[in-house]
């Protein structure tokens, strides 16, 4: 198949390039940077700006498969930082690529949506229920980048019915893993506690966000791929979740991500820092009843494979520390003949 994947310069998008290049897919890839951590094996990388229709329409020219997951997106910090921007910038880039998809005729159309979507009145205590699919509706999501996210889905639906464009509308519930932004201000919570652990000493503190009782699930890159494959061959066009169920809060991220880095570490928080909604969980049913699936990678399992990925890129620059609590110096005699001296 003629498969195109935007945002294929970032986390998500460079690993599904990859699992469409190991089945033997023909690729193109859009986005406005290149993958940041190794080439991309796309047999076509479009540097290119989806924010204009001209763009868009070259992206999809002679494709059969659009997976859109390009968006101006980063961590919580990031998106409650830059409403206005981000969901200008967003808004434009899914109403051009859902209008080229329809011009240019493509079979199927796969938009990636967000649990940000979900109203914020569902998710004020850290034991949350699970949010179902039709719990979007009425509509209370987060500032900026939650409204745009259902507004983009309402698009897909409108394109849907109106001009017969099979789509399918996917939300992502935190997805995680090796080759995923760790640093500068647009890192997930799991990349930004890792760097954390990596860069503390054994026997130092870290910080965090909030007072790490925030509850949350998180979804390991190879099962975020495997759902986004099944869910576009299900034949499903109304939105659906993709994560895990598994509800955890920071501070067992936090304690996960020390078991994997082999060190004691404490925690210091700070209140002042945004910490998002209280608590939000994935409800599979949905997901389970039809791809008879649903992700199988723990957390604690996850992060043991992602941690050692972030502590390499940190150690290439000097940033790591290793486990292991320092011994004390031993002195020579002269250099206990100096400290005396000093001491008068």
């Amino acid at each position: 198949m003629k498969i195109l994947v935007t945002g294929a310069g970032g986390f998500i998008g460079h690993h599904l390039v990859k699992r469409f290049k190991a089945q033997g897919h023909w690729v193109r890839a859009v986005d406005i940077k290149l993958p940041e951590y190794e080439p991309s094996p796309a047999d076509e990388f479009l540097l290119s700006d989806l924010r204009f229709f001209e763009n868009a329409s070259r992206a999809v020219s002679g494709i059969q498969d659009v997976y859109q997951l390009a968006a101006d997106m980063g961590g919580i910090g990031y998106i409650t930082a830059n409403h206005a921007s981000l969901s200008r910038n967003n808004t434009l880039i899914n109403n051009h690529m859902l209008e080229a998809a329809r011009l240019a005729n493509v079979d199927r159309y796969l938009y990636t949506s967000s649990a940000c979507v979900y109203p914020q009145h569902l998710q004020h205590s850290p034991d949350v229920t699970p949010l179902k699919e039709t719990d979007a509706v009425p509509a209370d999501p987060e500032k900026g980048y939650g409204w745009e996210k259902l507004f983009a889905e309402q698009m897909a639906t409108y394109y849907h019915e109106e001009f017969k464009l099979d789509v399918r509308i996917v939300r992502f519930h935190n997805i995680y893993g090796p080759l995923g932004t760790y640093d500068g201000g647009k890192e997930k919570a799991p990349a930004a506690i890792m760097r954390k652990v990596a860069e503390a000493e054994d026997g130092g503190a870290i910080e965090v966000w909030g007072d790490g009782k925030q509850t949350r699930s998180f979804c390991y890159i190879d099962d975020c791929v495997e759902g986004l494959v099944r869910i576009m061959a299900s034949g499903y066009t109304q939105p659906i979740n993709l994560g895990t169920d598994e509800l955890v809060t920071i501070n067992q991220l936090i304690d996960y991500a020390a078991i994997a880095s082999g060190k004691r570490l404490t925690k210091r928080y700070d209140l002042t820092k945004p910490q998002g909604v209280r608590g939000r969980n994935s409800d599979n049913s949905k997901l389970q009843a039809l791809l008879k699936w649903e992700p199988k990678m723990t957390l604690k399992q996850g992060v043991a494979k992602t941690y050692p990925w972030i502590w390499d890129q940190l150690d290439k620059q000097g940033r790591s520390k290793k486990a292991g609590l320092s011994a004390p110096k031993k002195l020579s005699p002269a250099q206990h003949k100096a400290r005396s001296a000093a001491r008068g």
